[in-house]
């Protein structure tokens, strides 16, 4: 499978930029408007409804429309890791439904002073077999400017 990774300083500390990333708000404001986000329903581990914080075993029902071509791309995401420790953070965020063959986006947070260090690492691979094998590292092409865009979203929002 194919990996993609970035990373980012914050002039903010961890517990406000892991705040920020627990909540399905976090998602909405940085997400690039060219994908044409729309949060169908989000229901946390227990079935409620709009949960406040993205708990383990909370589910993401979404689709984009990237440039507004073509039909909407259904997504369901399942949080299936988050822990707070001391000086650093985490969740993971898996697709349970989509247009990947397989979509793991780990978050990770590391306190540096009075920064925050944000590391996102996407494990991922495209439909298609043998094929999106073989063009998987291409995908970085698309991934760039939306993971340029988030890591700068966060800096502007938090900073």
């Amino acid at each position: 499978m194919a990996v993609y990774q970035r990373r980012t300083r914050v002039a903010a500390p961890l517990d406000t930029v892991w705040d920020f990333h627990s909540r399905v708000s976090g998602l909405e404001a940085l997400t690039p408007g060219w994908l044409n986000l729309r949060v169908e329903s989000v229901r946390g581990p227990d079935g409620d409804p709009d949960p406040e914080i993205l708990e383990t075993g909370a589910r993401i029902e979404a689709s984009v429309r990237p440039f507004g071509v073509g039909p909407r791309q259904r997504w369901t995401s399942v949080i299936t890791a988050r822990e707070r420790e001391d000086g650093a953070a985490h969740f993971r965020d898996e697709m349970e439904g989509g247009p990947f063959r397989h979509w793991e986006h780990t978050h990770r947070f590391f306190a540096d002073g009075a920064e925050t260090v944000v590391d996102d690492r996407v494990v991922y691979a495209l439909p298609l077999g043998r094929l999106g094998e073989a063009v998987g590292p291409l995908a970085r092409v698309g991934f760039e400017p939306m993971f340029r865009y988030r890591h700068r979203r966060t800096r502007a929002v938090l900073e």
